[in-house]
């Protein structure tokens, strides 16, 4: 599609919000929103973080809104603050360790309106695309609109809050047109409106299959491929008035427990402790797993790449089996606090 200008992304939402959203437009709507899909910010420095930890967390907000106070207080990492925009422009990391796993927190540059575009050098934020958690740092003086600017900002670079893939097949294919399948009723999408989405992108011959009650945006992510789907936090003190939020105080220091604990669920880490054979159990450096990858060859994995082609077997503890311990093969499931010994060929 190209990259588009900055005037023409204004130009299309300004027809967006005009354009009443019904059955009748949702073809038209549906065009608009394919011309946006591919107009990404143009050239810029090239930007990136070095990753350390089990997981990582990036604290996105507006300039000066306390991201970096926040962050200095949690983590102890201390750069250049002070109360007006723009303090920080490359991405300031910290490590916390909670319940024996390590956590990266990145301070990502203040979000401006405009930023996915290329304005305020919006290209360094694209480094949340590797977060497992984001927290949206809202001011408490500013309206709860700038909450809205931070979450489609952050969309302009593909991710989505909060939110799962829909449930949409596309399949490319070298001819026969476009074969749509819907397995359910459609409110927005029909046959031609998904010909026209598709016809944007120079595809003429594909399958899509609607398993859910799609969007235009549903089938434009899914064409795209490169979105990423984060959990998001939101930090403000009018708590209650936004779902995900917890209430703190960066400089006092106010809550920064029930802040820990939320990070950790929303994270969804899985401690795995070591036993040597013959010792007890290593409670104190806990393997930490994503809560995707949990089966036994995942922490053989984690260890070293080598260890799975030496394992035999496991001994398990923990809410994983039945009886402890209990022998265990390569694809058991491994559950949060399970002690593991492994035993070599």
């Amino acid at each position: 599609l190209g990259i588009l200008t900055l005037a023409k992304i204004v130009e299309i939402k300004a027809k967006m919000t005009w354009t009443q959203k019904n059955k009748a437009t949702a073809h038209h709507l549906g065009l608009l929103k394919a011309h946006l899909g591919g107009g990404g910010g143009g050239p810029g420095e090239g930007f990136d973080v070095a990753k350390t930890g089990d997981a990582h967390t990036g604290f996105a907000g507006f300039p000066s809104v306390g991201k970096l106070t926040l962050l200095s207080n949690l983590a102890g990492v201390y750069s250049e603050v002070a109360a007006c925009e723009f303090t920080t422009l490359t991405t300031a990391p910290g490590v916390i360790r909670h319940k024996g796993a390590k956590i990266q927190l990145l301070d990502l540059p203040g979000i401006i309106k405009g930023a996915k575009n290329g304005k305020g050098r919006g290209q360094v934020i694209a480094v949340a695309l590797t977060c497992n958690l984001i927290l949206i740092v809202l001011d408490v003086l500013k309206p709860l609109g700038r909450k809205k600017i931070n979450e489609n900002e952050l969309e302009g670079f593909g991710i989505r809050l909060n939110s799962k893939p829909s449930n949409t097949g596309f399949k490319k294919k070298d001819k026969g047109g476009i074969n749509l399948i819907a397995t359910c009723l459609q409110s927005e999408l029909d046959a031609e409106t998904v010909k026209s989405i598709l016809a944007k992108y120079k595809i003429h011959n594909a399958d899509v299959t609607l398993r859910s009650d799609a969007t235009a945006d549903d089938l434009i992510d899914v064409v795209e491929g490169n979105r990423v789907y984060i959990p998001c936090i939101y930090e403000l003190d009018i708590i209650y008035k936004v779902p995900q939020c917890v209430p703190i105080s960066a400089h006092r220091r106010w809550n920064f427990d029930d802040l820990l604990e939320k990070i950790w669920d929303y994270l969804k880490l899985m401690r795995i402790h070591t036993k040597p054979k013959g010792q007890l159990p290593d409670y104190t450096s806990p393997v930490v797993l994503p809560c995707s990858r949990t089966t036994v060859e995942d922490f053989c994995m984690k260890i070293h790449k080598n260890l799975i082609k030496e394992f035999q077997y496991a001994l398990v503890w923990g809410l994983s089996v039945k009886h402890s311990p209990q022998k265990a093969g390569k694809d058991h499931t491994l559950e949060d606090e399970d002690v593991i010994q492994i035993a070599k060929k």
